[in-house]
């Protein structure tokens, strides 16, 4: 089970984009890497498509290593470890080391 899925909230811990956070847009499991929302930004030269309008150099976000993330618990308001917890019908649950809420 991923600590880090799909549309969390998470809070870059370190690199140059140390503080910001953002919405996580796609995660890649075998590379261990994610892409969030507005976070390692780089340049990109674009040619005009048919399909694409856009030309020039344009802004791309990359994929993060996800040992550089953390979620951002709702409830304490802060960026938390997460544990992996087994629930009564076997299934698997995510929660916030913190407050000790799932996630």
């Amino acid at each position: 089970m991923s600590r880090i899925r799909r549309d969390d909230i998470v809070y870059v811990i370190s690199g140059k984009d140390k503080g910001k956070s953002g919405k996580v847009i796609k995660v890649f499991r075998q590379a261990e890497r994610a892409i969030v929302e507005k976070i390692n930004l780089v340049k990109k030269h674009m040619r005009k498509t048919k399909q694409d309008g856009k030309s020039g150099i344009v802004s791309v976000e990359r994929p993060i290593h996800i040992s550089k993330l953390m979620i951002f618990c709702k409830n304490c308001n802060k960026p938390v470890r997460v544990g992996i917890k087994v629930l009564k019908d076997d299934k698997k649950a995510r929660f916030c080391k913190r407050c000790k809420e799932t996630i």
